[in-house]
């Protein structure tokens, strides 16, 4: 076939393929394989995925569920097939929500050295990853993973531990900078120094690692100085930026706002949140945060959770800023209830491109938890107030991303096989 076709014909040919079968392809000959693993292809090849999913609505959503092994739910629910503690799989963000495939992570060196059971999803960025082992305790093992390929790559351990910092809260984030083309994981630790000292404050520091370098940034206090909200809650990627709900620790009254880190400049900067937000009942708890991107995934969103006694009573306000960095511009586009008496909106997942809102409900218990609780995924029409059951419940933990195939780290000497 090389010596009938030009190359800018094999070229043509061979974008047009998956992922895997292009994986296969670099093994027909050495010019393919050359072509194929080539920095310029690889990013020709992701830009002609994610035309086609716009063109064919062929997006898909990443997945992931577990339940503990001691869960009560096992005892209760044993009679349900193909229930496992800890599952990835890919779904079409489509209206029936159909089923992509199941993937599966097998990393005998993050294995050997995990402090968990399994690992966090961090975020999801041009088909790749990012693992975290931080679900219940402190561990050190971050992995940029790609499941169309099936290739990992093992992060060297953080500069920030527990015993170089003591103990500590941390916050992580996964982006990409289009400018340098250069995939960054940043970590931002807040020590409890002062919670033992009560003239002492508390610090907080950010490192960041970058792929292109393989290695981690000396830490360095961030600017301003502040707290995050939400431990191990997934940060928000829009517009070159991640996002994190914080307030102030320099004040004697809290002040909330979105901490945005500059994946090109690695600086940050304050965004303010909506003016009618009742910080007092967030203060006292009975209002919590989460930043989140739009479905179009040009638009930085705000899901604000008012909880009650009386599970009728919580609400879930949604929010969009539609000019990026103007506080004018915050938008509310719905307030929802819990489907029923019985239930409880207990998380926003992630939008999807429909503009409907994934979500935790939970069944039959209050919003601190009974051993009874049962949860499942639903999706919400915005509009309509309309929730469509996903057919998926029983689990304890979710997070759900878009994601695209790609063949980034394909190129990448240190990245293993998984």
């Amino acid at each position: 076939m090389s010596d009938y076709l030009p190359v800018e014909v094999i070229t043509n040919i061979l974008l047009r393929l998956p992922a895997k079968s292009l994986v296969i392809c670099t093994s027909v000959c050495k010019s393919w394989r050359s072509m194929i693993k080539d920095s310029s292809f690889i990013g020709a090849h992701h830009s002609r995925t994610i035309d086609s999913n716009n063109r064919h609505g062929t997006h898909l959503l990443l997945l992931h569920r577990f339940y503990p092994k001691d869960s009560s739910l096992e005892g209760r629910n044993s009679s349900v097939d193909g229930v496992k503690n800890d599952v990835y799989s890919l779904h079409y963000d489509n209206s029936s929500f159909d089923d992509c495939c199941e993937i599966g992570l097998q990393c005998p060196i993050a294995e050997r050295g995990m402090h968990n059971e399994c690992f966090r999803v961090v975020g999801v960025c041009n088909g790749l990853v990012c693992l975290a082992d931080d679900l219940e305790c402190y561990g050190y093992t971050f992995l940029i993973w790609n499941p169309s390929i099936r290739k990992v790559v093992t992060l060297p351990s953080p500069g920030l531990t527990f015993q170089t910092v003591g103990g500590y809260d941390a916050y992580h984030g996964f982006a990409f900078d289009a400018v340098t083309k250069d995939y960054k994981v940043v970590r931002i630790v807040e020590d409890q120094y002062g919670w033992n000292d009560k003239e002492a404050e508390n610090r907080t520091f950010v490192e960041v690692y970058s792929l292109a370098a393989s290695s981690w940034s000396s830490s360095r206090l961030i600017d301003p100085q502040c707290g995050l909200s939400g431990i191990r809650s997934p940060s928000a990627f829009v517009n070159g930026a991640l996002h994190w709900d914080a307030h102030g620790l320099r004040s004697s009254t809290r002040r909330y706002f979105i901490l945005a880190f500059d994946v090109g400049s690695e600086l940050f900067q304050e965004i303010m949140m909506p003016k009618c937000l009742d910080w007092d009942s967030l203060c006292l708890g009975g209002m919590t945060l989460r930043s989140s991107v739009s479905g179009d995934g040009n638009s930085l969103a705000l899901f604000v959770r008012c909880s009650s006694d009386s599970n009728a009573d919580s609400l879930l306000d949604v929010w969009v800023m539609k000019e990026y960095c103007v506080e004018e511009s915050w938008t509310k586009l719905t307030t929802l209830r819990p489907p029923g008496p019985e239930g409880n909106l207990h998380k926003a997942l992630c939008f999807r491109k429909s503009g409907e809102v994934v979500m935790i409900c939970n069944f039959g218990w209050d919003y601190y938890g009974s051993r009874d609780a049962e949860s499942e995924l639903v999706s919400l029409d915005l509009v309509s107030g309309h929730f469509k059951n996903l057919g998926i419940c029983r689990y304890k933990h979710y997070t759900m991303d878009p994601y695209e195939e790609s063949l980034v780290l394909l190129d990448r000497s240190e990245a293993v096989s998984c």
